[in-house]
C-alpha cells in the first residue's frame, strides 16, 4: 500500500469528514485514505485539523470532504478515485495554499 507513505502536510485544513458504507466494494480508496491521514506523521503536521468519519450502512457513496481554514470545500467521491489520487489532490491543493500565504505574508 503506497498510499501510506505519501508525504502529506496538513497544515492548511481545518477539517476532514470522511463517509462511507464499508459494506460496499467501491469504499477500498477511502479507507486507505483515511488510514493515510490517521498515521501519526500525518497527523502532527496540524494538530488542530478535525478528523469526522462517519461509518454507514445504507449504501451511500464514499466521500471526503476536506474544509481548509480560509473556508474553500475539497469533496471527492471515493468510489471515482485511487487513495493516490485523493491523496494527491490534497497535496497539490494544501501547497497551493501554501504558496498563496507565503505570497499574501510578503507583500
Amino acid at each position: 500500500m503506497a498510499a501510506s507513505k505519501a508525504v502529506v502536510v496538513l497544515k492548511s485544513v481545518k477539517k476532514i469528514a470522511i463517509q462511507f458504507c464499508p459494506f460496499e466494494a467501491n469504499v477500498r480508496s477511502t479507507r486507505e485514505f483515511l488510514k493515510t491521514i490517521s498515521s501519526k506523521d500525518v497527523r502532527s503536521t496540524n494538530a488542530k485539523c478535525e478528523t469526522v468519519t462517519e461509518v454507514k450502512h445504507d449504501k451511500s457513496e464514499p466521500l471526503v470532504n476536506v474544509t481548509f481554514e480560509d473556508g474553500e470545500r475539497l469533496v471527492m467521491k471515493g468510489a471515482l478515485l485511487s487513495s493516490k489520487e485523493m491523496i494527491a489532490a490534497l497535496n497539490a491543493r494544501c501547497t497551493a495554499k501554501e504558496l498563496q500565504a507565503k505570497e499574501n505574508a510578503r507583500k
